[in-house]
């Protein structure tokens, strides 16, 4: 079996369990006057289950694809594709889950894109740099003055 379709299998998997929790276990605890409600606190949940079984369903049959193409992945070649920087991505991301308080969103979210773009390859440095700092202006901005979510801009010994 294709890897695509042991992802699609383990997503599947996911899915199911996922479902069972959103069909039979979200819904014991409710109030009583939440119960005659039309829309349910498990109720996104249900459908998102739903659309997720279906389409791993669609990868594990293999209906996506009309025929296999010379881009597909081998798995039995998996050592010959650029895995160092997925590795390198992925503990860049854990990198930023962890330092997103102590150094707060601007810096932590700045320094995320600008090393996520050197991973992938991009040299132009001031092109990252005025991207990475709009880019999180913009999103600190919109989550902190629009949505009224409290985000710590800055680290806690500058102020923040």
């Amino acid at each position: 079996m294709a890897l695509d379709r042991w992802i699609g299998l383990i997503l599947l998997g996911i899915c199911l369990v996922y479902g069972y929790t959103a069909w039979f276990t979200m819904d014991a605890d409710l109030a009583p006057f939440m119960r005659r409600n039309p829309i349910w606190p498990s109720t996104f949940p249900k459908i998102l289950s739903v659309m997720g079984i279906l389409c791993a369903l669609v990868i594990v049959f293999g209906l996506e694809k009309d025929k296999v193409e010379a881009g597909d992945i081998d798995y039995r070649r998996l050592l010959d594709y650029n895995l160092g920087q997925a590795v390198l991505l992925l503990g860049l991301m854990v990198a930023y889950a962890l330092l997103l308080r102590p150094a707060g969103f601007l810096f932590s979210t700045a320094g995320f894109l600008i090393a996520g773009s050197v991973i992938l390859g991009e040299r132009r440095w001031i092109a990252m740099i005025a991207v990475a700092g709009v880019a999180t202006g913009t999103i600190w901005y919109l989550v902190q003055e629009v949505l009224g979510i409290y985000m710590r801009p800055l680290p806690a010994l500058m102020g923040g």
